[in-house]
Order: C-alpha cells, then structure tokens, then sequence
C-alpha cells in the first residue's frame, strides 16, 4: 500500500507559539531564503540575533569590500606560504597570517554573503511608540509544509494581526498577505531596510549609511523600482503593493509602505534579481499557486518514509526529523552552488562554502530519488577545473586539486587548517559514481568523465611510495577529517586512506566502462595502501599518539572508513571493535552533527542496527533538532545551526532503510523486534 504522504508531512507542520530566538522560520527555493519572526516577517530581528539571525540571502548575493591597495582587490599571491616538509620536497600553503594579517583577513572575509534586505512590519502601540516582541501576544506561526506557505497571528493592543508568506519557486520572489485593524488605525505599516555587506553572522552592517545607496529607478502607484549599490557590486529589487498603500523613502537605504486608504488588508511582493527586472512579476494569488503546485510536487515525487506503526518512542521524532530535514535542505542546499553550512539563513565562516561537507549537504538528494537537485550544484566542479588544476601544478602535483573553503570563484581561502585537508578530494568522484548507479548510461560518464580523471590524477600524484615497508602513505604534511591534529606528524589517517582506495578504484572503474585501459598505477596504490591499527582498534591516523584518550573529540572520522565508504580494506571486526570504542569513550559533546549519522552508517553496515538507532538519536547538545527543523550545535553563538547534521540524518536514514550496493536485507538499520514498523517508498541504496 501507497504511503500517505500528505499525512506523513503535514503531522510535522511546525507550530511555534512564543517568540524563541532559535525557533524562526524559513521560506524559499533552493537559491533563495527569507527567514522571519513570529510575525511572519523580520519585524525583530534584534531579538533573534541572540539564536538564529534573521535574513534575506541567495546564491548570487555577494559583496566585496575595497581593500586598501591600488587594485582595491588583494589576492593569494599577496601572502607568503607556510612551507612543509613532505618527503623530500617543500610544498607551500596558505596557512599562516604571521606578519600579514591584513591580507590574510581580508582574503578570508571577502567575497562575504550579503543580506539582500530586511523585510519587517512596522507596528505601533496606542501611544504611537514602537512596539517590542514583548507586545506581541497570543502568537501562533506555523508553515505548512505541504504547500509551503508560512502563515502567524497575533494581537497588539488587543487588535488581531495576519500575515501569509511565500516565496516563488522559480523567482527569487517573495508575497506577503497582511490583514488587520492596525491598518484603518495608521498604525501599521511594512517596514523594507537595505543593509551595507558585512561579513559577520548577520550579513549586514546597519552602520555604514553612505557606504551604499538605494536608487529608485521608477516609481509608479503600485510600485517602486530600486537598485542597490555597495562599492562594485550591485542588485535591483522592485517592489508591489496592492491598491490604498504608498512607498515612501524613510532615508538612503529605507522605505515604508503604509496604506492611505481604510482598507484593512495588503498585499506586498518583493522581487530581488542581480540583474534588471523587465516586465511584470507574479501576483500574490499567482505565486501562493506556484508555490503549492511546486511543494506538492515535491513530496509527492522521491522518497519517502513512514514509521507510524512503530511502538518504540524514538519514532516519531525520528520521522519529525526526516520530514523537517527534507524540507530545509529543499530551502537551504539545493541551489546552483554548494551551499554554506547555514545554507541561505545567514552567514557562517562569511557565507563560504566548504566543499568536504558538500558530501553532507548533497550525497542525500540522490538517495531520496531527488539527483537534479544535487545535480544543480555539481556544474560548479566543472567550472573552477582550471583553477583546481592550477592549485595541484603550484604544489607540485599532477590532476585537480579541489579548494576547501572557497565562494563562487573557486579561490581557496588562506587557513591554518582547510589548505592542508584532503578529504574533500574524492568526493566528485563519490558523486558521480553514485549518479552513476542510479542512472547508469554513458551521458553521466561522459558528464563527468573530466571531473573524474583529474581528481584521480591529483590523488595518484599526492601520495608517496615508502620503500622501506612496501606501502604508499598519506601525509605528512596534511590534516584529517579529525581536524585536531599536527600536520607534520599526521600519517596515514585511516578514513582518507579508504577513501584514496575507493576514488582510484572507482576511476578505474569508469575508465572501463568508457572503454579505456586502466590505469595500472591507481590500482597499485589502492592495493598497497595499509589502514592503521592498535589493540585491535583503527587510528585517527599512524602517529596519533592515543587516539581514543587525548584525541577522543572532534570527528570520529575513522569510522567513515566503513559507514560512509563501502570499507573494502577495513576489516569489520576492527571497525566494529572501534564503533563501541567510540561510543563508549568518545566525548560526545565535542563531536558536530553529522558525526551521530556517521555512526549509524558504521553501525548498520556492520548489522548492528540497535546501535545505529542509538547514535542517530544520540541525547548529545549537537544533536538536538529544533522546532523548525535545523540541527543545533549546542550553545555555539557563531554556528548555531548545522545543516551538514541534517543532510546526515537524511543519507543515514536512506541507507538505514533502502540499504547499500549489494546488501540484499531489508531494512539493514532498522532492527526487527517488532518495535519499529518501516514503511518506505521511492528511496536509493548508497554505494
């Protein structure tokens, strides 16, 4: 029988019914997000930024700060490198900012997410002051999950407020619906601010006025054309409202919208484009309809699952996580390019994104039978193959050598710590071979043919034969997954040392299905590649000197090696040895939100599904899923929320229950005591 799904996803509607600073709620469209207060607006932003900041952001939203240099612009080749030791040779990193800070800051924060504006209501207490958030009473907010539509009621001074949100699938285009009595009394109005660029969480300065300018390029009855201005960079934004309002220019970068007539509701569309606007945007009823048919669209395509019938008491939060985890990453990771581990709500390390945790944001669309979704982002790759190419020539390796911590441009931002990881390396190669096995026809390998092989050549050239026990090593000098460790005594850590296997092999694999020879040397280093182990137990890394007492925090990254990774060179019961290890000693609190996935996946290949469902659902502060959804990472006021934790769960979850490539048992994650009843549709096994 055929899951109902409306069912499924509408008992998880959040409905928040006080003002939390970490409960707001997001509409948008995979390239776009508007996150908004229990108003249904940004009507109080100052509140939330005690948890999650409110913001308006999209993919192609970046500003530039003028550096003070002739050029206004500084680049990589401005810093001097840290040199390393690696076998012989010296390779040189952007690592240090020692003597050279200006420069180093400055390539670390520029190009920086902006916030593109803020949309608030504009209401006024009897005595005409402004009102607070503690004025806001009886308050109900909700988003519909189904339909995609945010609706919030309240009342100020006894007077009832409604507002409805939505935001177009296809525009970067948001409609608001408002409805009051305040209105009649002229004391209600909406409220749009324009902020200068700031790399900081909130992705805007409200103090620099004069550091940019919004024009109004027309104005009619109905609405107001801008452009928006911040040194080099530049949008337009053009404004509708509904007839009885007006705009009025409140100052430089502010405007009101306030109605002159009686009548007590108004309508208001907000278009944001990085080009002009020609011709007529959406109405309000056009773009709710768009909205509902593109959500109903969505979840009545792809996965789905349904764990209604299970007795234990994990399962409906379980499944209130799933649905609420879909949702977000459809809003947050599904646009043109790798998303930010905040996605589109507001800025973490500057509104970059960082290419090892694409794995996370992206790897589940294609399990949950969703892969255009992942597939948006992966032309990125292709895009910046030049300058990947580049980065491995000026090291001295051959292939591409993919950035960590970058923007659109495909530059590498200078880190103690990103230019030295190398786990993002294989991923493209994961996610074409994972396109691969869901659609296995010659127009994915020719797609990513390029992509592949570069990668490939990259990871032949980057390891180094060690004569002395007849082995190829990883490192020094590097950084692992579990990024708590010195990269010039860092040696063979255990999850890159599979992954360098799986990416070579998998190569190889392509070059046979294309009808090319293998290539000899990959199959070598993937043959003689050897994973640390002591007192039964895998390594972070060879030279850690106790991994499970001084390094018990941070990722347990040796666990991917079996979990992520199909582990063809880790031994199962070495890997299960270290799971229980890990779950036993490990500092649970100092781990981050993919981390308890990450568990789940070791634990369910391993046939140990009481312990995968014990890590999923591990009672640990970066575990915890908020009312809305998002994975909370404790109490980190810089990283609040981490989507990578969500897209986890996601791949997890698909794994738990559709299994992996040549696993022939039901449900492998699940166990079978009767207590968990797992209905699931429309899912893809992972590699």
């Amino acid at each position: 029988m055929a899951i109902n799904r409306y069912e499924v996803v509408t008992r998880h509607n959040p409905v928040i019914t006080e003002a939390d600073p970490f409960s707001p709620l997001s509409v948008g469209n995979g390239e776009f997000a508007f996150t908004a207060d229990i108003t249904g607006f940004q009507t109080f932003p100052e509140f939330y930024e005690k948890g999650i900041p409110l913001c308006t952001q999209s993919h192609w939203g970046w500003h530039t700060k003028p550096a003070d240099n002739d050029t206004g612009l500084y680049s990589l080749n401005d810093l001097t490198k840290e040199v390393f030791e690696t076998h012989g040779r010296k390779v040189g990193y952007y690592t240090s900012d020692k003597g050279q800070e200006k420069v180093y800051h400055w390539l670390r924060q520029n190009p920086h997410r902006l916030h593109l504006g803020q949309i608030g209501l504009d209401i006024k207490k009897e005595d005409l002051s402004p009102a607070v958030v503690e004025d806001i009473k009886n308050p109900r907010h909700s988003l519909d999950l189904w339909t995609g539509i945010m609706n919030s009621s309240f009342t100020v001074d006894g007077y009832r407020v409604e507002t409805e949100t939505a935001c177009h699938p296809d525009m970067d285009l948001l409609a608001f619906r408002i409805k009051s009595g305040l209105f009649s009394e002229g004391r209600l109005g909406i409220r749009i601010r324009f902020p200068y660029g700031s790399p900081g969480r909130t992705a805007a300065d409200w103090n620099s006025d004069y550091s940019h300018y919004t024009e109004i390029i027309s104005s009619g009855d109905d609405y107001v054309y801008l452009r928006r201005t911040l040194d080099n960079d530049s949008y337009y934004v053009k404004i509708v409202f509904s007839e009885g309002a007006k705009a009025e220019r409140e100052g430089r970068n502010s405007f009101i919208i306030s109605m002159e007539s009686e009548c007590d509701e108004l309508e208001l569309l907000c278009c944001f484009s990085p080009g002009e606007i020609t011709g007529d945007i959406p109405s309000f009823p056009d773009t709710l309809a768009r909205a509902k048919t593109f959500w109903q669209d969505y979840w009545n395509n792809g996965g789905m699952i349904d764990f209604s019938g299970s007795t234990d008491k994990r399962a409906h939060e379980l499944e209130r996580r799933v649905i609420l985890s879909q949702y977000l990453m459809a809003i947050q990771c599904a646009g043109s390019l790798p998303p930010q581990e905040t996605g589109l709500t507001f800025n973490s390390w500057y509104g970059k994104f960082h290419l090892e945790m694409h794995w996370w944001h992206g790897v589940h669309f294609l399990l949950w039978g969703r892969p255009w979704l992942f597939e948006k982002s992966l032309w990125w790759y292709g895009s910046i193959l030049d300058k990947a190419r580049e980065m491995a020539r000026s090291q001295g390796y051959m292939g591409a050598r993919w950035p960590k911590m970058t923007s659109r441009d495909g530059y590498d931002s200078p880190s103690p710590i990103g230019p030295l990881l190398i786990w993002q390396q294989p991923h493209p190669i994961y996610y074409a071979e994972l396109l691969y096995s869901i659609n296995p026809c010659k127009e994915v390998l020719e797609k990513y043919r390029d992509i592949v092989f570069e990668t490939a050549l990259f990871m032949e050239s980057y390891v180094n034969f060690e004569e002395k026990n007849k082995r190829y090593v990883l490192g020094p000098a590097l950084i692992p997954a579990q990024e708590n460790h010195e990269p010039q005594i860092t040696l063979n850590p255990t999850f890159e040392l599979e992954y360098w296997a799986f990416g070579l092999r998998t190569a190889n694999e392509w070059r046979r299905r294309l009808g090319l020879g293998i290539n000899n040397k990959w199959e070598e280093i993937a043959d003689n590649l050897k994973l640390p182990v002591k007192d039964g137990l895998y390594l972070a890394h060879e030279n850690c000197p106790d991994t499970f007492t001084l390094f018990n925090e941070d990722h347990p990254s040796m666990l991917g090696a079996l979990g992520i990774l199909p582990g063809t060179k880790a031994d199962p019961e070495i890997m299960l040895n270290t799971l229980r290890k890990v779950l036993d000693s490990w500092q649970m609190d100092e781990v981050w939100g993919w981390d308890f996935p990450m568990m789940a996946m070791t634990a369910a290949r391993l046939g140990r599904p009481d312990l995968a469902i014990d890590a999923l659902l591990h009672d640990s502060p970066k575990n915890e899923y908020l009312a809305n959804g998002h994975n909370k990472q404790a109490d980190r006021t810089d990283l609040p929320i981490y989507l990578p934790g969500n897209g986890g769960l996601l791949t997890a979850v698909a794994m738990m229950a559709a299994g992996w490539r040549g696993c022939n048992e039901p449900l492998p994650g699940f166990l079978k005591d009767g207590t968990w009843n797992v209905e699931w549709e429309g899912l893809n096994p992972v590699l």
